[in-house]
């Protein structure tokens, strides 16, 4: 059995855990957040815990066990705490802009970059040079995140572009005469 998988998933107060016909949903303050459950796992939940154990003798079954308790755990993190992830601009005049469900980047573009926030995610921007990127969902917080630092990743030279705020940019030297 995976070793992640033996671990059960604490239900904290004000979680409630709906598991039927295949489905887990999570309720919590933050929202809800509901997944399919895969096949070759069992889901069980045994008082203020949820237990996973793989069905059948599989390589497979066992990888998904561990799998699916990760995939939980993230979904009672989200719907108690939520996530969030923290972006830093580094040039000379790159600004950001939040407006509503909008990020409005100017990173040395001709044309300012608009960037449009999925369902179920904020943005805000405490600084012109800060972002901040949070909701319940731990794949797609990264997954914006990832789209947001995509538009102008850092350089290897002056290390200008947007990074995580606790990214570590190992500078190339320049060429030498």
């Amino acid at each position: 059995m995976s070793r992640i998988a033996k671990y059960p998933v604490p239900l904290p107060k004000g979680v409630e855990i709906t598991i039927a016909g295949g489905n887990i949903s999570v309720k919590g303050p933050l929202g809800s957040m509901a997944r399919r459950a895969d096949p070759n796992v069992a889901v069980e939940k045994k008082g203020e815990q949820i237990e996973f154990e793989p069905l059948g003798n599989s390589n497979h079954a066992n990888a998904m066990s561990g799998t699916m308790r990760a995939l939980v755990a993230g979904m009672v993190t989200g719907v108690t705490k939520g996530f969030e992830k923290r972006l830093t601009l580094v040039g000379v005049g790159f600004r950001a802009q939040a407006q509503g469900d909008k990020l409005s980047l100017s990173l040395g573009f001709s044309h300012p970059v608009e960037h449009k926030m999925p369902k179920g995610i904020k943005v805000a921007t405490p600084s012109q040079t800060e972002i901040v990127i949070s909701g319940i969902d731990k794949q797609l917080v990264g997954q914006v995140a990832a789209e947001v630092r995509a538009v102008r990743p850092p350089e290897p030279y002056k290390g200008k572009g947007v990074r995580y705020r606790d990214e570590v940019i190992v500078l190339k030297e320049t060429k030498k005469k």
